[in-house]
């Protein structure tokens, strides 16, 4: 097994990144620095964050909210998808609301080999990092073990069991006491006296945080936790890791998460399921979760509300380059590739198309115009690379950002012709 030698200061004591930091922590000090109406007796700023799904890229998104944190916000709500669901259960686990969390979360990252997620046969293993790394001889190395790449197919629908990853992130919420689902709720409940800036104290009872999954059975596209009731019958005692299992199933990269005993199996027309899912067929007695990037990969729309101005912004990271070329159909490959990225930017873009005020809100870290998703064996030079471009692109978003703008954006568009009659459709 490859040996991690990473530690946090390798990626926060280089120079470059300590410019950014010193940069970030000048922000925070400045009284002019406003992102957001909601802070508390510490002057911390909280928003409300949603993260994007990309493989190993979560890297960025690391570097992305430990520049946030030094910059003195915090993050209430959050949600993800993929990668973004990672990083988005272990900035709601690893400790309360009001505290920094990158740090430590970078700290788990420095001690796990990223490799050991690649938990399948090891031949299989081996050829998914030449064909990453883009070697030579690769169709022989196919035809070498085809038929194991078949039968692994066939029997389990994934090349990688994914069992190491489970083990991974349950082991790290169990060191911070997060063991199933009450415990998170319990966590996220647990919140510092809140302010509205210059209105009072704030009524918010509880932080929340979604996951996204999508459920190839019922083609239902699922929210943890509010669609766990649909999954387990005890859902406040499932271990919040499963969540994220079933949202980064990469289709065949990873076996499909397999929920079986579902509470209401065999029923038809259940009124649970219609309630959660609006589906009336008959309850199936397992279900396959793939990666929720299937269906939506940047779930912005989350936590949005068209009805009023927000006391906190919606911030979101984006890991992906977004349709600013053409996607090569000619190969195979690319044609495959293609049409993947169009499932999950589709369902997204049409929510952005419609609430046009969010491309304000948005940071493009842009990670995959020149490193691969997949390099699950990424050289340690590159992942100092990713967390400080994810940190650098984090920064220059905050200091562009108006929050005042974007409020008298929204107020803008709640006085616009027709938009109480929207907000009333859309409810």
């Amino acid at each position: 097994m490859k040996k991690n030698n990473l530690r946090p200061r390798d990626f926060i004591t280089t120079p470059q990144m300590q410019l950014l930091i010193e940069e970030a922590e000048s922000l925070k000090s400045n009284p002019g620095f406003k992102v957001s109406d909601v802070i508390d007796h510490k002057g911390h700023q909280y928003v409300d964050l949603v993260q994007e799904g990309g493989g190993v890229l979560g890297i960025a998104l690391l570097g992305y909210t430990f520049i946030m944190e030094k910059a003195g916000l915090r993050f209430f709500n959050l949600g993800g998808t993929s990668a973004g669901a990672i990083n988005t259960m272990l900035l709601a686990g690893c400790g309360k609301v009001e505290e920094e969390k990158s740090t430590r979360i970078l700290e788990e990252l420095c001690n796990k080999n990223l490799f050991d997620f690649v938990d399948g046969d090891g031949r299989i293993g081996a050829l998914i990092k030449a064909v990453v790394n883009k070697e030579g001889n690769l169709l022989w190395r196919v035809i070498r073990i085809i038929r194991t790449i078949w039968r692994t197919l066939r029997d389990k629908l994934g090349l990688n069991p994914g069992d190491a990853f489970t083990v991974w992130l349950s082991e790290i919420l169990g060191k911070y006491d997060i063991r199933q689902l009450s415990h998170l709720e319990e966590r996220l409940s647990d919140i510092p006296d809140l302010n509205i800036r210059g209105k009072g104290k704030a009524t918010y009872k509880k932080a929340l945080f979604t996951i996204i999954a999508a459920d190839v059975t019922t083609k239902t596209k699922v929210n943890f936790p509010l669609m766990a009731p649909l999954y387990w019958k005890e859902p406040l005692q499932t271990n919040p890791s499963v969540f994220v299992r079933a949202s980064m199933s990469i289709p065949f990269f990873f076996e499909p998460l397999l929920v079986k005993n579902i509470p209401e199996a065999g029923k038809e027309n259940s009124g649970l399921w219609w309630q959660k899912a609006r589906y009336s067929g008959m309850v199936p007695s397992e279900v396959s979760f793939v990666d929720g990037g299937m269906l939506s990969n940047f779930p912005i729309n989350v936590f949005h509300s068209q009805d009023q101005v927000p006391q906190k912004p919606t911030f979101g990271a984006r890991l992906s380059s977004y349709r600013e070329a053409p996607s090569d159909t000619a190969s195979l490959l690319g044609y495959m590739g293609a049409m993947i990225s169009t499932m999950r930017q589709v369902y997204d873009l049409d929510f952005l198309l419609r609430n046009a005020d969010y491309k304000k809100l948005i940071c493009r870290i842009d990670a995959d115009e020149k490193f691969n998703w997949l390099d699950f064996d990424m050289k340690d030079e590159e992942k100092i690379e990713l967390f400080y471009l994810g940190a650098k692109k984090g920064l220059g978003f905050l200091k562009t950002f108006d929050w005042e703008a974007y409020k008298q954006l929204r107020r803008d568009m709640l006085d616009k012709p027709g938009a109480s009659r929207r907000r009333s459709a859309a409810r």
